[in-house]
């Protein structure tokens, strides 16, 4: 397995420092580069494969809030700042962690450990030589062991900070994962209706206001979302 390649990116030489030198203590981490101006960052970013970006919130130029939206495909993204007022945005914006000023090596494995969960796609996959289609079933990483989860049975995907959670049929399933993994392996029977909910369109019996049912289930819609959701879900 590759080492992941990690970018540090932050305004203040000794935090570049102090997290260069707790990156080269982790075997599977490759530091490709530390970089004190968020605009050659940027640069970096879109020349190389980088897996985990350790990013600061307040910058010159451009804030690591803000280059984390110019972002069309980020990486697992860990903040670091010495304020904890930004600690709801980062994780609006699916920072795996944030970490604050001064921390430690422990809290630093920490954050690490997350980013790697999500990084090695092993434990998340698509069963992709069982000769069934993709959209069939999804192999995860849950409960300290590896469950098949088929599509058919799941009505719904929540959003819950860094973890995600299948409501199925007969069970429900906790897993370290951004939505947005998820939504790439599942077929057009399933649609994002709201930031935190991926729903199966053939699982929902009403609507009723800003809310779909899935049996005694209440699921929100996204105001900007209703008109297509209604639409995909009902028909026209």
């Amino acid at each position: 397995m590759s080492k992941l390649k990690v970018l540090i990116v932050d305004d203040e030489y000794l935090a570049l420092n102090l997290l260069s030198g707790f990156v080269k203590q982790i075997s599977d981490l490759e530091l490709v580069d530390s970089i004190k101006n968020p605009l050659e960052a940027l640069q970096v970013l879109g020349a190389k494969r980088i897996d985990i970006l350790f990013l600061d919130i307040q910058m010159p130029a451009l804030s690591g809030v803000n280059l984390l939206k110019s972002l069309k495909n980020p990486p697992v993204v860990i903040f670091t700042t010495a304020y904890s007022d930004y600690a709801l945005e980062a994780f609006d914006l699916n920072a795996v962690d944030y970490l604050l000023k001064p921390f430690s090596f422990e809290r630093f494995l920490q954050a690490v450990n997350k980013a790697k969960e999500l990084c090695y796609t092993e434990d998340i996959r698509v069963a992709e030589h069982t000769g069934l289609e993709k959209s069939e079933f999804i192999t995860v990483k849950a409960e300290g062991k590896i469950i098949k989860i088929f599509t058919k049975d799941i009505l719904y995907i929540e959003g819950m900070k860094e973890y995600i959670r299948f409501r199925c049929k007969n069970d429900n399933h906790m897993v370290f994962e951004r939505m947005k993994n998820i939504e790439k392996l599942l077929s057009s029977n399933f649609i994002r209706v709201h930031k935190s909910f991926i729903i199966a369109k053939d699982k929902v019996t009403a609507s009723h206001g800003n809310q779909l049912e899935i049996g005694t289930y209440k699921i929100p819609i996204s105001r900007d979302k209703k008109e297509d959701v209604i639409s995909a879900v009902f028909g026209d």
